[in-house]
């Protein structure tokens, strides 16, 4: 006998509850709660049906790593781990208008000159995605398109003889199971619909693309299980201000994570970045105080990037603390130690901290580049255009080593970098290497790089940073 229940589930988190409420007691989500109908079938017996035998085959096997299908788009196959693997399947999120769709139809059109493609819109119709294609000059590949939002119309195309060897579905909210009296886009739907078209990409061994939106906390909206069910989860960052975007990939079982590829928006879509730093520091100015280099570490890639601080006295007894591209509390803590353990008086200031051209850093790295730059906005005191800085801070004020210091320092001697102010004991010696021409001035506590800020002449000096070997 089938008894038809009903559920409310958070559209944000997954979470259920018996019983409609205005706030979701899982998350804290308001106004998330959706009623969604289950049907619950009468246990016929408390044995479970015997099943077939499974078959365990020894970890060292005969067979080969499938070749991978590269899209020729250097910046997306990067991310991707050098290409999309057969059978793969891959999740990309990102906020409206950012450039999910123009990306993947310029990646597919790419991949139409070896491979039959599939585009799959739930989204837009057939004439509007000429349209994009038409205004991206993409109107002579061979690809194919279909607009459908139903997930059983789909499996049996592409369950066909002719199957193709990528799709791409757009969006996999505006997807629907008729068995799921739900609407689209809820939990339900949406992992049962996920489920079935991965399933049949693994049987079939097309690599599929699932595009997914997002909250408005920038996480995939559906449920947490959907990342865990695909290969990779890519996620498109940017601002509306900068024409950069960022390809950042969060989960790779076929490569490393947190790899990132750059991209420009121009008239014409998406144009890869094959030199980030040097586009991220174009307008990087000397002597202007409150500025300083860092040489960080996106994946397996150096970048040089800009990070802008600005400290202005307060007319609030609660003094402002506003971050853009980096962690509000680990800015909490740098201030906490340059108070603490070096005796600068921040307290009363609005602090203001920006990653130049819209990059979001995250490693703890760039700790030592932050404090240099408040330093130099505190003191007037600029920090020479030709310096990169990089370390971690740790809370009684030493400075520790990070991983990468050759890596980096090659990119910021390729960009025309002369000094460098790094952690001691960075690990082997430079050697022959190209940044062996670099001034270098390690240093062991905080108070070492503050010394370097109390120049009468309101600059840094180059003997004080170590002079350039060229």
């Amino acid at each position: 006998m089938v008894k038809n229940t009903s559920q409310y589930v958070c559209q944000d988190c997954g979470g259920i509850s018996a019983k409609w409420s205005g706030r979701c007691d899982n998350c804290g989500s308001w106004n998330t709660l959706v009623e969604e109908s289950v049907y619950e079938r009468a246990p016929k017996g408390l044995g479970l049906k015997q099943g077939s035998k499974i078959e365990f085959v020894p970890i060292q096997g005969k067979s080969k790593a499938p070749p991978r299908r590269v899209t020729g788009i250097s910046e997306f196959d990067r991310v991707c781990g050098g290409g999309l693997v057969p059978g793969s399947a891959l999740l990309v999120g990102g906020d409206p208008g950012i450039g999910k769709s123009t990306v993947l139809l310029q990646a597919v059109a790419s991949l139409a000159a070896n491979y039959l493609v599939a585009y799959i819109s739930g989204e837009e119709a057939i004439e509007q995605l000429r349209m994009r294609a038409e205004r991206l000059g993409l109107t002579k590949a061979n690809v194919q398109l279909a607009a459908a939002t139903s997930v059983r119309d789909i499996v049996t195309s592409l369950n066909s003889g002719d199957a193709p060897e990528v799709v791409i579905i757009d969006s996999i909210q505006t997807m629907f199971v008729d068995s799921l009296e739900s609407a689209p886009g809820t939990v339900s739907q949406v992992r049962t619909s996920a489920q079935e078209l991965i399933r049949l990409a693994k049987r079939r061994s097309f690599s599929i693309i699932l595009v997914g939106h997002v909250t408005k906390d920038g996480q995939i909206a559906g449920p947490r299980v959907m990342e865990h069910m695909v290969d990779t989860v890519l996620y498109f960052e940017g601002e509306r201000s900068h024409q950069f975007r960022i390809l950042r990939a969060v989960k790779n079982r076929f490569g490393p994570t947190n790899e990132i590829g750059v991209f420009e928006m121009t008239d014409k879509g998406l144009m890869e970045v094959a030199n980030p730093s040097a586009l991220f520091l174009s307008d990087h100015g000397g002597n202007v105080n409150g500025a300083s280099v860092f040489a960080g570490i996106e994946g397996t890639r150096p970048m040089l990037v800009e990070l802008q601080t600005l400290i202005a006295p307060s007319p609030l007894g609660t003094p402002r603390r506003a971050v853009v591209g980096w962690d509000a509390a680990r800015l909490s803590m740098v201030l906490a130690v340059l108070e603490s353990r070096c005796g600068l008086a921040i307290g009363a200031n609005d602090v203001y901290l920006n990653v130049a051209g819209g990059l979001r850093v995250s490693e703890p790295a760039a700790d030592l580049a932050v404090a240099a730059a408040l330093a130099s906005s505190l003191n007037g005191i600029a920090v020479p255009a030709e310096t990169v800085v990089f370390g971690e801070i740790g809370l009684s004020g030493e400075v520790r080593p990070v991983s990468h210091t050759d890596a980096r320092l090659k990119e910021a001697a390729k960009l025309g970098f002369t000094r460098a102010i790094v952690p001691k004991n960075r690990g082997k010696g430079i050697g022959t290497t190209p940044e062996s021409i670099m001034g270098i001035k390690e240093i062991e506590h905080l108070t070492d790089l503050l010394s370097l800020f109390h120049s009468p002449t309101k600059e840094v000096r180059s003997k004080d940073l170590g002079e350039s070997k060229n």
